[in-house]
């Protein structure tokens, strides 16, 4: 089979002039995205040119139209809103208007532009587009341009990011900013759930989203809100007597506060607005609860940019370059999104399109349609949300009689307790009786387990670490006293949540069946680590947690630096062997270098790294930042590096380091690690429930099938359950990493963004993909 991998070295920018613009409202990551478009241009010999204030300043032209440079750009990574301006802009919607911006392109000799906004924005692009040539001929016969000029700027190429913290675009899972939108809410909440536990308070909370429910929905589903109202699903006659029956009976069980989440675009299914006040009148009126209003407003806009942000932005831009560099005249203009894991291109209008078709399903009260356009990642969500908010009376339940034991193995990871919280509520509601351990396996033997109730997970999806409490002890060494201990309980599946530890805690208790009758039960392990280190999964629950306190310590460290001027920092990250978060956390933080285990290095490369910043020290961007795994090297420690480093730099830069430590294990989870460990516990109990009924017989349950135990992880675009037997080949046991890591293909962009030159293989770009119309068979995937 021919080798069809395609290298960047093979793509030239040369002679093509790009134009990068941010419109519509604003969004943090969009600075991310922008520094990502001008590195990655210039990387490949094109031009950039900033268009600020949006379409306004490609109509006004002059200033606003500026080239831009390697150091334009620094320092932007981190800055929330958009450096180069945005603007809603009448003008641009005339003829005349973009007939000026038409002409203001041309004498530059921009035909490539990069918009990053919301829907409103590239569908005004696409509009230009289409206008281009007839546009063209207006100015040859006006003579402001020559016919010469019109035939070398023929093609317009367009390629639409989009900006929008509301996540209100279809063909796309996440829009930037969105996650860091989440972030801000989540800071709100957190915050809020103190004082109303203090006080036994109602709160009500809008949050943005006219005409899109994904903040609400998400943050509902991240702080375990009560109650939820959200444009796409109106909440059916007599909501009001449900809501407060809710209410009541959740302080009955004792709990101190209730927490309501209002969309700004919220309605009921006549159409009629729901407002926040509204809310709180009618809980004052009927039940006499204290309850406040909280609206967030800009504040959700506002704030520095997360990880997943900056990664998303940065990912996003280098791939809507390489659009523009491979687009012909006949390529329809195309939106870079980002599907599971996976950056993907779709046609432009096809995702404005199927934006459009939700907003009428709406108007047209196909409510459930609209959930079902908004795609299968929202879909779940909601479906989530159902699953865990709504508890269901004793005598609704199904009665099953089958025990489930939850327990979490190896080093905390923030998340944990969400999808402890997840799993023990769904599993409630399918019937079962659920248990905790305590302790991980050292519990398990010692005897340490306890039926856990509906109201005893209340408040856990926001509590960073374990509050199970989770050891590293393997099953191994206590297989009889554990096989005892599931015996004496009659348990008849397992849940574990953890690390690598919880990994080979499965293998060895699969291994253990044969001698053991006890285990042959159905047996599920969802991956919990910083380190991300676990085979058969692209993400692990406390991954991005630990992302964002790197990037945010290596945010202070940076403007630390700014300040002294002519410093390096070298900076030590967790992991054990596996570099996901020095290299990750790098691409996030516009490190120069990262070292890890998996890419080795010789002194030349260090050499090189020094020789890189003495160079970048004369420019005016006058500070370094270096990123350490732990075990990179047995010999070139943080130590050496940072002596290395200091002695080569004597005159031209000094040093610093900072070994970040414990604190990359601590903290309130992120929204992210909040929802991807609620959905995929509640997935995995869905799967536990399946399996029980598949291997009930004869009075019990026997399962002893590879497929019966299984780990549920995130591979590209889906959620798989995958046997832990046949990921056994795919484990480097000895350093406690996967054999290939996907993360490994985003090194060359952390390379590039800091002006290496380095081979990066962009075989997996460039497929652009029509959007199935409801995606059903996807539905079920995530």
């Amino acid at each position: 089979m021919p080798d069809t991998k395609k290298f960047i070295e093979n793509l030239s920018g040369a002679g093509k002039c790009i134009g990068v613009l941010t419109s519509g409202g604003d969004a943090q990551g969009m600075n991310a995205a922008v520094r990502a478009v001008v590195r990655m241009g210039i990387y490949v010999g094109a031009k950039v040119y900033f268009i600020h204030e949006g379409y306004q300043g490609m109509v006004d032209g002059g200033d606003n139209i500026k080239e831009a440079s390697w150091e334009s750009v620094s320092s932007m990574l981190q800055v929330g809103g958009t450096v180069i301006g945005s603007a809603r802009c009448k003008d641009f919607r005339t003829h005349e208007g973009r007939l000026h911006a038409a002409l203001n392109l041309v004498q530059r000799g921009i035909t490539n532009l990069c918009v990053i906004g919301g829907d409103g924005s590239l569908t005004g692009a696409n509009l230009f587009r289409e206008e281009w040539s007839g546009l063209l001929d207006e100015l040859v016969q006006s003579g402001e341009i020559s016919e010469e000029a019109s035939q070398i700027h023929s093609a317009l190429h367009i390629v639409g990011m989009v900006g929008s913290i509301d996540n209100d675009f279809c063909g796309t899972d996440m829009t930037i900013g969105t996650d860091s939108a989440l972030h801000r809410i989540i800071e709100v909440v957190d915050a809020i759930m103190t004082t109303a536990q203090s006080h036994q308070r109602t709160f009500v909370l809008e949050v943005m989203g006219r005409h899109c429910g994904y903040l609400a929905l998400v943050s509902a589903l991240a702080c375990g809100a009560d109650w939820v109202l959200i444009p796409e699903m109106p909440p059916k006659d007599g909501w009001e007597e449900q809501m407060c029956y809710k209410l009541s009976e959740s302080r009955l069980r004792g709990s101190r506060l209730n927490i309501i989440i209002v969309a700004e675009g919220a309605t009921d299914r006549h159409g009629n607005p729901i407002s926040s006040n509204a809310v709180k009148e009618l809980v004052v009126r009927c039940l006499g609860f204290d309850t406040r209003v909280t609206i967030l407003g800009h504040v959700q806009r506002g704030g520095t940019p997360s990880a997943f942000d900056r990664i998303l932005a940065s990912r996003m831009g280098v791939e809507a370059v390489l659009a523009l560099l491979e687009a012909s005249p006949g390529t329809p203009a195309c939106v870079v999104s980002l599907c599971g894991n996976q950056a993907v291109r779709v046609p432009l209008m096809e995702c404005v399109q199927m934006t459009q078709e939700v907003q009428k399903a709406m108007d047209e009260k196909r409510f459930e349609e609209a959930v079902r356009l908004r795609g299968r990642s929202f879909e779940n969500n909601l479906n989530t949300y159902k699953l865990l908010s709504h508890r269901k009376i004793d005598s609704e339940l199904p009665h099953s009689s089958f025990n489930v034991a939850v327990l979490n193995v190896g080093a905390p990871a923030a998340g944990m307790n969400a999808a402890v919280r997840s799993a023990v509520r769904v599993g409630i509601t399918e019937g079962h009786t659920m248990f905790a351990v305590s302790d991980g396996f050292e519990g398990f033997y010692k005897g340490q387990i306890k039926e856990i109730k509906w109201g005893d997970v209340g408040g856990w999806t926001g509590q960073g670490g374990s509050l199970l409490g989770t050891k590293r002890t393997l099953p191994a060494k206590h297989i009889d006293k554990i096989a005892e201990q599931m015996r004496i309980h009659n348990i008849n599946a397992l849940l574990v949540i953890g690390g690598f530890e919880a990994f080979e805690s499965l293998l060895q208790l699969v291994d253990a069946r044969s001698r053991y009758e006890e285990f042959c039960v159905p047996m599920c392990m969802l991956p919990a680590t910083i380190s991300n280190n676990v085979s058969g999964t692209d993400l692990s629950i406390g991954a991005d947690t630990s992302l964002n306190a790197i990037v945010e310590t290596c945010d202070r460290i940076k403007q630390s630096a700014s300040g002294t001027k002519r410093r390096v920092f070298i900076i030590e990250t967790m992991g054990g062997y596996c570099g996901y978060l020095a290299t990750v956390g790098g691409l996030a933080a516009g490190a120069d270098a990262a070292y890890i285990y998996e890419e080795p290095f010789d002194i030349r490369e260090l050499q090189s790294n020094v020789e890189h910043l003495t160079e970048k020290m004369k420019t005016s961007i006058q500070r370094g930042l270096v990123l350490r795994n732990e075990n990179c090297s047995e010999n070139y420690t943080t130590d050496f590096i940072y002596q290395l480093y200091n002695e080569e730099g004597k005159g031209v830069f000094d040093c610093r380091k900072n070994v970040l430590g414990h604190m990359q294990q601590g903290g309130a989870p992120s929204p992210f690690d909040r929802n991807f460990g609620t959905k995929i516990a509640a997935k995995a109990m869905q799967w536990i429930s399946k399996k029980l009924k598949e291997f009930y017989r004869e009075g019990r349950v026997f399962a002893n099938t590879e497929d019966s135990a299984c780990l549920l992880g995130m591979r590209r675009r889906a959620l798989v359950f995958q046997p832990v037997v046949q990921l056994k080949d795919e484990t480097d046991f000895v350093h406690r990493i996967p054999k290939e890591q996907w993360w490994l293909r985003l090194r060359p962009l952390m390379k590039i963004l800091a002006k290496y030159k380095t081979s990066y293989d962009v075989s997996d770009s460039g497929q652009l993909e029509h959007i199935v119309r409801l995606r059903a068979k996807d539905i079920s995937a995530i």
